[in-house]
C-alpha cells in the first residue's frame, strides 16, 4: 500500500483526514521530510493504543532515530524530541511528573482564572470593535491570539514584552517551513527564554503556576530545573496553540453554519456545545506526534513493528462514522456523541490543559457573539488558508465583518 503524505502545506486537511480515516483504522503515513510513520485513524483504535504501554514516548525506542536517519535539523524534532517532560516519560516516572504538576494546575488554579479570562475578554472586544469600525478585521490577530497568550503567560509568569518574540518562535517551531539552519537555533532560544522564567520565579516566587512547579513536592521529591522547563515550554506551547484554533474553527463553523448559530441562540443549545462539536469536527490538533513501538503492536490485519512510530490522527478519528454515526461528517451541535470526542487525549497523557481552553473558549465564544451578533467572514470559507503545520488545525488569518454596515448600526 502507498503511504500517504501528509502535505506540509496542509492545503486540504479535510481530504487528507478522509483519505487516512479509509484507509482503516492503521494507516501508512508520511511525515514532512520523508519520516515514515503508522498514524491510527479510528477512535475504538485510538483509545485502545493510547493506552498501549507498548506504545512509549522515549524517542530512544524509534529505530530510525537510533539508525540516524532523523537529522537534528528536521523541522517536527522539537515535537519529536522536545526534551524531557511528562509529555515524554511513561509509567512510573510520568506518574511522578504529572503528579508533580497536578499539584500546581489545580482545578480551583483553573477556576480562578475565569474572572481574569473574562476581563481579558471585553478589553481585546474592544479592540476588535476599533479595528473593524470601517471594514474587515483579523479576528485571529486581535482576538483568537492574543486572549490565550495573554492567559497562559499569566498563569506560567511570563512578561507580556516576550509575546511577540514568543509568537516568533512558536510558529517555526511548530511549522514544517523552518529552514532547517533554524530549526536548532528556535529551540535553543525557546528553552533560553523559559529559563529566564524559571530563574526570576525561583528568585522571586509569585502566585503563578511556574512558582508552584518549582514548589511542588512529593514525598520529598520535587521536578528538576530541566524538567520544570521542559514542561513550562509544553504547556505555553499546548496552552495558547490549541485554544487559538478552537476559538478560530468554532467561529469559522459557527459562520459558514448559521443554522447551528440560531439552535444556541434560539437556547436549543448551549455554548458548551459548540465548544464540543468542533473539538470534534474541527480538532485543533490535526495530528499529534509521537509514541514508538517497544515491541511489536498488532492492531487489527496489521502490526506496528519494533522500533516503528506511531501518529494520532485526530482529524481523522473525528470523523470516524462508527464513533459519531452516519453523520460525522457534518457539523452538528445537537450531536449525541460529541462529549465522546478524545481531541484532548485519551489515557495515561491526556492533556492537562483541557480545562483551561474549554474555559477560555466557553468565556470568548458567546462573548464574541453577543457583542457582534452580525459577525460573518469577510471572505469565502474556500478562501480561508490554512497554516503549514502539519500538528495544528490552523489558519494564517481569520479576516471577519463585525456589523451589516461599517458604521455598526
Amino acid at each position: 500500500m502507498t503511504r500517504i503524505a501528509l502535505d506540509p502545506f496542509v492545503t486540504d486537511l479535510d481530504g487528507e483526514s478522509a483519505r487516512l480515516l479509509a484507509a482503516g483504522p492503521l494507516a501508512e503515513a508520511e511525515l514532512p521530510g520523508g519520516v515514515p510513520v503508522w498514524a491510527v485513524t479510528h477512535h475504538a483504535e485510538a483509545r485502545r493504543l493510547l493506552t498501549d504501554k507498548r506504545l512509549v514516548k522515549d524517542i530512544n525506542a524509534w529505530g530510525a532515530w537510533q539508525r540516524g536517519e532523523i537529522p537534528a535539523d528536521w523541522p517536527l524534532i522539537g515535537l519529536a524530541n522536545p526534551g524531557r517532560s511528562m509529555l515524554t516519560v511513561d509509567g512510573e516516572e510520568h506518574r511522578r511528573m504529572r503528579s508533580l504538576v497536578a499539584q500546581a494546575l489545580t482545578p480551583r488554579r483553573v477556576e480562578r482564572m475565569r474572572e481574569r479570562v473574562t476581563e481579558l475578554t471585553d478589553g481585546l472586544l474592544d479592540q476588535v470593535a476599533a479595528a473593524g469600525a470601517d471594514g474587515v478585521v483579523d479576528l485571529k490577530a486581535v482576538f483568537a491570539y492574543p486572549l490565550p497568550m495573554y492567559v497562559i503567560s499569566e498563569l506560567m509568569g511570563i512578561d507580556e514584552a516576550d509575546h511577540p518574540r514568543l509568537k516568533v518562535l512558536f510558529d517555526k517551531f511548530f511549522s514544517t517551513q523552518t529552514p532547517p539552519e533554524e530549526v536548532v537555533a528556535t529551540l535553543g532560544e525557546l528553552a533560553e527564554m523559559m529559563g529566564r522564567v524559571v530563574a526570576a520565579r525561583r528568585e522571586q516566587p509569585g502566585d503563578d503556576l511556574t512558582s508552584a512547579l518549582i514548589q511542588a513536592s512529593e514525598n520529598g521529591d520535587h521536578l528538576t530545573d530541566a524538567e520544570i522547563l521542559s514542561t513550562l515550554q509544553l504547556m505555553v506551547a499546548a496552552g495558547h496553540e490549541t485554544t487559538i484554533s478552537l476559538i478560530v474553527n468554532a467561529v469559522v463553523n459557527l459562520s459558514t453554519h448559521p443554522e447551528q448559530l440560531d439552535l444556541v441562540r434560539e437556547g436549543k443549545a448551549g455554548w458548551d456545545a459548540v465548544v464540543e462539536e468542533t473539538l470534534r469536527y474541527s480538532t485543533p490538533t490535526s495530528h499529534v506526534l509521537i509514541r514508538f513501538a517497544a515491541e511489536d503492536v498488532p492492531v487489527g490485519d496489521k502490526v506496528i513493528p519494533r522500533g516503528d512510530a506511531l501518529i494520532v490522527s485526530y482529524g481523522a478519528i473525528g470523523r470516524d462514522e462508527a464513533a459519531h454515526g452516519p453523520t460525522a461528517a457534518a457539523f452538528d451541535i445537537t450531536r449525541a456523541s460529541a462529549n465522546r470526542h478524545i481531541s484532548f487525549g485519551h489515557g495515561p497523557h491526556v492533556c492537562p490543559g483541557a480545562a483551561l481552553s474549554r474555559l477560555e473558549a466557553g468565556v470568548a465564544l458567546p462573548a464574541l457573539y453577543a457583542r457582534f451578533p452580525d459577525l460573518t467572514l469577510a471572505v469565502g470559507p474556500e478562501e480561508l488558508r490554512n497554516k503549514p503545520v502539519v500538528t495544528q488545525n490552523d489558519l494564517y488569518e481569520l479576516p471577519v465583518r463585525l456589523w451589516n454596515s461599517p458604521s455598526g448600526a
